[in-house]
C-alpha cells in the first residue's frame, strides 16, 4: 500500500497523513492516532527517502568508527548494540549508516557528515576517560548522544550508560562477603571510561573492607579470550595468588577459566569467578542456571534505548539533556563460592 492508498482508505489529504506520520505538532492526537493505527494495520511503511524529502531530513543515523577502533566492528558487544538500536531505527523509518575515519580527522568526518547533510543524528560508542569527540560534537551543535560517559567532559550531553563503578563495586563486597581476600581484577582498557568506572569501585569496596588494593591482581588491555587466558596464567604462578577473579567481559572470563582448567582447577571452588555479562545474543551465560555469577545488564536493550533518545533529540533539538542510567543485576552462578580455607572470625 502506498501513501495516496492509505489516505484514501482514511478519507484524508495525503498531506494530512504524511504529517501525521512524520510527527508533525499541526496533526490532532486523535488524527494522528487513527493514521498510526490504520498504518500498522495495513502494513504501510513510508519510503525513507520520500519521508526525508517531506521532512528535511535524511532519516540517517550515522555511526563513525575511528580507525583505532576499526576491530570493534567484529566484537560482539558492539554488534548486539548496534541490532538493538537498528530495530528501534527500522520502527521510526531510519537508515543506519556507518563510516571510518582517521583518528587525527574526527572533526573532519562529522562536519562533512552533517554539512552534506547525509546524517541526521549520530551515535558515540567507547568513550574514553577525556573523549575529545564529546567536545566536538556539542560545539557543532548537533544531535548525538553517548553509549556510556566520560569523566573528564564537563559538558552537558545526553548519554545512556550501565553504573559499572556500583556494579563491581557490589560484586568485590559479594566476593568479600565469600571470605575472599585475594580478590584480582582483570579489567579492560583503563582509558576507557567503563574501565576505569569499574576499577574505582571494586577499589572503593575492597577500601570499605580494609583491604589493600594489589598491584599484582590487577591487570587492564583489550578484553579478549587469549587475554583472560594469559593473566589467569600469570596470577596462578604468584607466590600469594587470588582466590576470585573479577572480570569486567564474559570473553576474557572464559580464558580465565580455561587457565583454571589447565592448572587442575575447579572454577567456584578453588578460584570465584565474577564476570560482566552483557547478554550477548550468541554468548549466553548458560541456560537454567548461569556458568557465572555475573553483573548483567543487556547491551542490545541499552542500543534500542539509546536509539529513542537520539531519535527524541533529532525531533526535539531544544529540549534539555537526557540521560540513563542503567543498574546492572548481580546474577549468582557456579563460579562463585567461599573463599577455600577460610578462616572463621
Amino acid at each position: 500500500m502506498n501513501l495516496k492508498q492509505l489516505s484514501e482508505v482514511l478519507g484524508l489529504s495525503q498531506t494530512t497523513v504524511s504529517r501525521a506520520l512524520n510527527g508533525y505538532p499541526e496533526v490532532s492526537e486523535d488524527t494522528r492516532a487513527r493514521v498510526q493505527a490504520a498504518a500498522r494495520k495495513h502494513g504501510y511503511r513510508p519510503n525513507s527517502r520520500a519521508k526525508g524529502l517531506a521532512t528535511g531530513r535524511s532519516m540517517v543515523i550515522g555511526h563513525v568508527i575511528p580507525s583505532s577502533s576499526r576491530h570493534e566492528m567484529v566484537n560482539p558487544i558492539f554488534g548486539d548494540f548496534v541490532a538493538g538500536a537498528a530495530k528501534k531505527y527500522a520502527e521510526h523509518g531510519y537508515d543506519m549508516m556507518f563510516t571510518n575515519a582517521d583518528d587525527t580527522s574526527i572533526e573532519e568526518a562529522y562536519r562533512s557528515l552533517f554539512q552534506r547533510g547525509a546524517v541526521d543524528g549520530v551515535v558515540l560508542q567507547g568513550p574514553k576517560v577525556n573523549e575529545p569527540r564529546i567536545e566536538v560534537l556539542t560545539r557543532m551543535g548537533v544531535p548525538f548522544i553517548v553509549h556510556g560517559r566520560s569523566t573528564g567532559v564537563d559538558a552537558q550531553y545526553d548519554w545512556i550508560d550501565v553504573n559499572n563503578k556500583s556494579s563491581f563495586m557490589r560484586a568485590t563486597r559479594f566476593l568479600i562477603d565469600l571470605g575472599h581476600r585475594r580478590i584480582a581484577l582483570i579489567n579492560g582498557l583503563e582509558d576507557m571510561d567503563f574501565a576505569q568506572r569499574r576499577r574505582d569501585g571494586y577499589l572503593e569496596a575492597l577500601g570499605q573492607a580494609g583491604l589493600a588494593p594489589d598491584a599484582n591482581l590487577m591487570r587492564s588491555a583489550e578484553m579478549t579470550e587469549v587475554y583472560g587466558h594469559h593473566e589467569m596464567q600469570n596470577m596462578l604462578r604468584l607466590e600469594s595468588p587470588p582466590t576470585a577473579i573479577l572480570c569486567s567481559s564474559m570473553i576474557s572470563a572464559i580464558g580465565v577459566r580455561r587457565a583454571l582448567s589447565e592448572n587442575g582447577l575447579a572454577m567456584g571452588t578453588d578460584v570465584s569467578v565474577i564476570a560482566h555479562d552483557d547478554d550477548l545474543s550468541y554468548l549466553k551465560n548458560g541456560q537454567d542456571v548461569p556458568i557465572f555469577t555475573a553483573t548483567r545488564s543487556s547491551v542490545r536493550q541499552a542500543g534500542e534505548m539509546a536509539a529513542d533518545m537520539l531519535i527524541q533529540r533529532i525531533k526535539s533539538p531544544n529540549d534539555p539533556v537526557k540521560t540513563r542510567l542503567l543498574e546492572a543485576e548481580l546474577v549468582v552462578g557456579r563460579s562463585t563460592g567461599p573463599a577455600p580455607n577460610r578462616v572463621q572470625p
